[in-house]
């Protein structure tokens, strides 16, 4: 029996390289939202149709349409923006999308609430700050991470610079985008088109890459399908540890899906890493499962033919086959916060950014001050704003009269940055209003959450304990929770699986410990693991470490 390729691969097939029906599909305003393969092909072009949840049922009852609205998300490899780009996008929030701008967990930034009529008009203002949304969702390469901030150190601007590349070379060749949204003419004669990496078909699902300095796991390397971890040498990356087969998306109920953490599968040399990435892409181009998305991304390639063919067939591609893996160490996944001092004397300040939201809400005006930031004279043709892989912000290169000034911007416009380890360290998804996958709060209801489990540590004088909380809608994994030392996983309104268990460093998932449980489940479970860790915890041992060590939950 021949198993039947997906519908997306035939609808992929016939896009003439992700045309389709777009173009004509955006001028009929009449209706708000897009094709069903409409709908799969703007993915690709970096936009999601959706919907404002919160008024389908007034709009059911009136028998009005949903409220349809683009999400439009940015690729920006390593996540380094200038301040005037950074001013542009923050005018293409106000006039064209919901007002506000959305920092993802793959550090960049994505816009919501943008409606049909704008969003040739939006991308446009992109493309005029030299900016794009190629590829930024698809079955293709997304946004590469890197390690945050370039200025910081010589091989942190090499795994930044590395990044780009990786971007570059994996970007689709089609003209499709600029010619759908930007209003190129297609060039007909000579050499057909085509792509010479991907094919017309492109990849069975997306593919995530990373690039990591030791010994911070700010991009999480074990949670994507490739990660490079770079080894340093003498202040200069020589090379980089190659880690595959990360992957956090599940499905509630179907076992045969399931998070898993990548293998360090071996070393290679700083000017062999676009070789092996191409050879791992096109092995999962080639053999990975295109008849069922479920079971379409990498993990699950390396674990139906198994982890020996996989680096068997590594080396088969590569000119040069990999050295075995190098010693390397990693002492957390968080961001640093705060202000750090480069050798230049410049200063960079790591901003929290709550659930990962830019927005002016009563008396903290954020996307005032950051706006009020990046156009200051001097810094707007200096400075740099950098998104970090968690959410945050970085506010980079001032110099001290541009440092002081800063400080009182951000006073001025009511942002303080005293806040807790446990807030400091949370991720959360979108999820509701405008997913459409989500089955719980995640953004909107994470924040008072955490206030409730802070009471829940001061009473086993745990505040000032630095433990990672990642919360999502539903289970396929935005905010990376199956490697948090606490993961919550929505599964119905108000309720969601509790993972614990999960390395400090990101390296080992979580386990499940309560299943569909509300608020008051969820703070009932946690109140004595709290109370077990203060008192029997080694020196020095992360939450998540003390959990796993001491069996609470089942080791997966």
């Amino acid at each position: 029996m021949i198993d039947t390729l997906s519908r997306n691969e035939d609808i992929k097939a016939r896009s003439d390289f992700l045309r389709g029906t777009l173009a004509a599909e955006l001028g009929v305003q009449a209706e708000g939202g897009l094709s069903e393969d409409g709908n799969q092909l703007v993915k690709f072009h970096g936009m999601y149709v959706q919907d404002d949840r919160d008024l389908r049922p007034e709009r059911a009852k009136r028998k009005l349409d949903r409220a349809y609205m683009f999400m439009a998300r940015l690729r920006v490899p390593a996540g380094v923006l200038t301040p005037r780009q950074y001013l542009a996008l923050d005018r293409l929030a106000s006039e064209r999308a919901n007002g506000t701008i959305r920092l993802t967990t793959r550090q960049t930034i994505q816009f919501h609430g943008i409606i049909k009529s704008n969003v040739r008009a939006a991308l446009q203002a992109m493309d005029a700050a030299l900016l794009d949304t190629i590829a930024a969702c698809g079955d293709v390469n997304r946004n590469v991470m890197a390690a945050a901030n370039p200025y910081l150190s010589r091989a942190h601007a090499e795994a930044a610079e590395a990044a780009r590349r990786l971007s570059a070379h994996f970007l689709p060749r089609t003209g499709a985008w600029r010619e759908i949204f930007i209003g190129d003419q297609r060039v007909l004669g000579g050499e057909p088109e085509a792509e010479p990496i991907y094919g017309a078909t492109y990849l069975p699902r997306k593919f995530k890459m990373t690039v990591a300095v030791p010994p911070s796991n700010d991009v999480d390397v074990f949670a994507h399908d490739l990660s490079f971890i770079a080894i340093v040498q003498n202040g200069s990356v020589i090379g980089y540890d190659v880690v595959a087969g990360g992957g956090m998306g599940a499905t509630h109920g179907e076992p045969e899906t399931y998070p898993r953490v990548g293998d360090v599968i071996g070393y290679c040399p700083a000017d062999q890493f676009i070789a092996v990435a191409e050879a791992v892409l096109t092995i999962q181009r080639d053999f990975g499962d295109r008849t069922n998305r479920k079971r379409a991304r990498l993990k699950y390639t390396i674990d139906t033919r198994g982890l020996d063919w996989f680096k068997n067939e590594i080396t088969r591609r590569l000119a040069v086959p990999l050295e075995p893996a190098r010693p390397f160490a990693f002492s957390g996944n968080g961001d640093c916060l705060g202000w750090q001092t480069d050798d230049e004397g410049l200063h960079h300040l790591g901003l929290f950014v709550e659930a990962g939201r830019i927005a002016d809400r009563g008396a903290v005006r954020l996307k005032s001050a950051l706006a009020t930031i990046a156009g200051q004279a001097g810094y707007i043709d200096r400075g740099s704003i950098i998104m970090t892989p968690n959410q945050n912000l970085i506010i980079g290169r001032a110099n001290d009269a541009e440092r002081a000034a800063i400080e009182g911007i951000l006073a001025s416009h009511g942002i303080s940055q005293a806040v807790s380890p446990l807030r400091a360290g949370a991720l959360a998804c979108v999820a509701l209003p405008t997913c459409g996958l989500a089955l719980a709060e995640s953004e909107r209801y994470l924040p008072s959450l955490i206030t409730r489990i802070d009471e829940l540590l001061s009473v086993h004088a745990l505040s000032r304990q630095t433990i990672s909380l990642r919360m999502t809608g539903c289970p396929n994994g935005c905010a990376r929770p199956y490697v948090a030392e606490i993961g919550l996983i929505g599964r119905n309104p108000g309720r969601y699986n509790l993972h614990i268990g999960g390395a400090a460093d990101g390296s080992r998932l979580n386990s499940l410990y309560r299943e569909n449980a509300d608020e008051a489940e969820i703070l009932d479970a946690l109140a004595p693991l709290f109370a077990a860790y203060a008192k029997h915890r080694a020196i020095g041992e992360a939450f998540g470490d003390y959990v796993h060590r001491a069996r609470i939950a089942g080791n997966p």
